[in-house]
């Protein structure tokens, strides 16, 4: 109905363009200021503009070739496949050019305002100062842009608006359906008598009869368990909770947490998904070449993927639809973060789920990445294969987009991240190409940590405050774009030691301090994946040591258990690591049989300490990894660390020590 409303709005503010590339239209639906009109320093106010892009792909173009379905997609007269999508802009009201950031939405809901300026906007729509959080990205100047791309976002609540994309759907060439066997794989962490069999906040294609009987239900306890049939009988098939939402299962003798369960059955209709991806390569090419409302065309474009949104970034590069249909990079430099392998897998393929992607746990089945891995070509032992990730991705002239690939420490855990940077079976290092950079940024997890408890996890989240380094990381890129050179990579590596086997890091990491590692790692069979070296502390010694490390107040690691009573004790958590302090004395470190040296016995007093971080914030600044403009708040996070940690209890368990708030 909302997305009824703002076509019919459209009539009223419609803004006609000439056709170039894919794009053929835009409407501009509102326009209104941002932030009740608040300056942000020398940028000025902002404002938002809300519209439609229109679409219309020739499958017959090269540059639309690795659309998986695309040819089967309705056409016009013209032979042209049609579809719109929903987008978000925000700007300096100045009329002067700046550099276009577009944020790859993760599963329909903007990302990179919440990690960045530190507030994700209320409903999912920036509107009010609050929205803008500490108007970072706003003070630099950018210009933010946002569209729908994937369909699989199941409705949220009330008054929330996700950018939800309506793909086209693929038929025989008869105009039949296509058909197909779907299977989801899916988890409880409670006894339930019914449960969704979507992925994260997403949806699944549904069974073509509504309580298909030939569908099957499994169950297993581990990844390679064999599948044990459940009997058709005790399990039925049930509508959604909300209208549009995912179908749900129910089970007479309930769902158990410890279990695995697979359903498969027959859908049809199988969605253009990689259509997507495309739209996002023309709007950008559209917003390349054209003065838009007053303003000039975008001096750089560059954009920003987080987690799965990164991995689509990887995908776009993969397939050459970095390229737009003129043959022109549709963007100058791309920021993958926190995507693993680099991405790849399941976003351009028949009857894909692009919010689906595998861990240790999780949906194993579902792809994430594939070779090749590295920027630089290597060769796929099992197959003989040389490849790159950039193969297909330079335009008419030769040209490739500036990439920075950055992950965590919890991505060598629980992604693949190791293989970006070696070859297929783990026994070298592979640099990556002269338009790639890679960063790991250690002791971090996949998002910075804010749990106040543990479970469903067994040990404390670890609070590395890895969102400082991205800010600079993303003035790094755009001044890339620009002519000036990046940081260097920093990124562990097999040469140094700091690259190695997960035996070898159980081996390495110290006993003792209340926690163990894991056995094994998220591995992408047949290729061999490898985690950081740890040192004495148990933090990683490559990569970028953020001032957590360099002045550490224990041990951050990318890991962390499950705990025993979420029925899997053996896999890790999805995307959280794991923190332990240092004992706050010697004497209390003596008691706990503690391997590593208290707090006392590495600072001289608070003062000490703080000049520690301090040169070690400098460092960072040095190396490009902290802006001057974040020192101060880098200094009170890990100060404030550690006056709770010697305030706190050494008997309690609690992890509320580890935030003020």
């Amino acid at each position: 109905m909302r997305r009824s409303a703002l076509k019919a709005l459209a009539a009223f503010l419609f803004v006609s363009t000439p056709a170039l590339a894919g794009v053929e239209r835009i409407d501009i639906l509102e326009r209104t200021p941002f932030a009740e009109s608040e300056s942000f320093g020398e940028a000025g106010p902002y404002e938002k503009i809300r519209g439609i892009a229109h679409y219309a792909l020739d499958p017959a173009l090269p540059a639309n070739q690795t659309i998986a379905d695309l040819k089967l997609a309705p056409k016009d007269s013209r032979g042209k496949v049609v579809f719109d999508s929903e987008f978000i802009l925000l700007r300096p009201v100045k009329a002067e050019a700046s550099t276009l950031l577009y944020d790859v939405n993760n599963r329909g809901s903007i990302a990179i305002l919440g990690q960045i300026d530190g507030k994700s906007p209320a409903n999912n729509d920036p509107t009010t100062r609050d929205d803008a959080g500490d108007g970072f990205l706003m003070r630099h100047g950018f210009t933010l842009l946002f569209s729908a791309w994937t369909w699989d976002v199941a409705p949220k609540g009330p008054g929330v608006k996700p950018l939800v994309f309506a793909p086209p759907v693929a038929r025989m060439p008869d105009g039949s359906p296509i058909r197909g066997k779907v299977v989801n794989e899916f988890t409880v962490s409670a006894v339930s008598e019914t449960s969704t069999y979507a992925g994260i906040n997403g949806l699944t294609y549904e069974p073509i009869i509504a309580d298909d009987p030939e569908a099957v239900l499994t169950r297993r306890a581990k990844p390679d368990d064999p599948r044990q049939p459940i009997p058709r009988e005790e399990w039925s098939f049930l509508g959604p909770e909300q209208s549009g939402g995912p179908g749900r299962i129910r089970l007479n003798d309930s769902f158990r947490p410890g279990m695995l369960y697979e359903v498969s059955y027959q859908t049809q209709d199988p969605k253009v998904t990689g259509a997507g991806m495309a739209g996002i390569r023309d709007l950008l090419a559209w917003f390349r070449d054209h003065p838009f409302e007053g303003k000039p065309v975008p001096r750089r474009t560059l954009i920003f993927g987080i987690s799965q949104s990164g991995r689509l970034i990887g995908r776009m590069i993969h397939d050459g639809l970095d390229v737009d249909e003129s043959g022109r990079l549709a963007f100058d430099g791309a920021y993958m973060h926190v995507p693993g392998g680099g991405g790849s897998g399941g976003f351009n393929g028949r009857f894909v789920q692009p919010t689906r992607h595998p861990s240790m746990l999780e949906e194993h089945d579902y792809p994430s990445d594939r070779f090749p891995f590295t920027t630089a070509p290597t060769t796929n032992p099992w197959t003989g294969s040389t490849a790159s990730s950039f193969d297909h991705a330079r335009d008419a002239q030769g040209r490739l987009p500036k990439l920075f690939v950055v992950n965590t420490s919890t991505e060598f855990w629980n992604r693949d991240a190791s293989l970006i940077g070696t070859t297929p079976d783990g026994t070298a290092d592979v640099a990556p190409a002269p338009e790639a950079r890679l960063y790991a940024l250690s002791g971090a997890q996949h998002y910075r940590g804010r749990s106040h408890k543990r479970w469903p996890y067994a040990n404390c989240v670890s609070t590395t405050d890895h969102y400082l380094a991205m800010r600079a990381l993303i003035l790094a890129l755009d001044r890339w774009t620009g002519g000036e050179a990046p940081p260097p990579s920093a990124f562990p590596a097999i040469g140094d030691g700091t690259l190695i086997p997960v035996a070898a890091y159980d081996k390495a990491f110290p006993q003792g301090i209340g926690i163990a590692p894991p056995t094994d790692n998220l591995h992408a069979k047949p290729f061999v994946t490898l985690v950081p070296a740890p040192d004495s502390d148990g933090n990683d010694r490559g990569g970028v040591r953020l001032i957590d490390l360099e002045a550490p107040l224990g041990t951050h690691t990318g890991w962390n258990q499950r705990a025993p009573d979420t029925g899997f004790p053996w896999a890790t958590a999805r995307f959280d690591g794991s923190f332990v302090p240092f004992a706050a004395t010697k004497a209390e470190r003596k008691i706990a049989h503690d391997p590593r040296a208290s707090l006392e016995e590495r600072y001289h007093g608070r003062a000490d300490y703080v000049r520690k971080a301090e040169a070690a914030a400098d460092r960072q600044i040095a190396a490009g990894f902290l802006l001057p403009e974040d020192r101060d708040r880098a200094i009170t996070e890990v100060t404030g660390l550690y006056d709770r940690i010697l305030a706190r209890d050494p008997e309690s368990r609690s992890c509320e020590y580890l935030f003020d708030q």
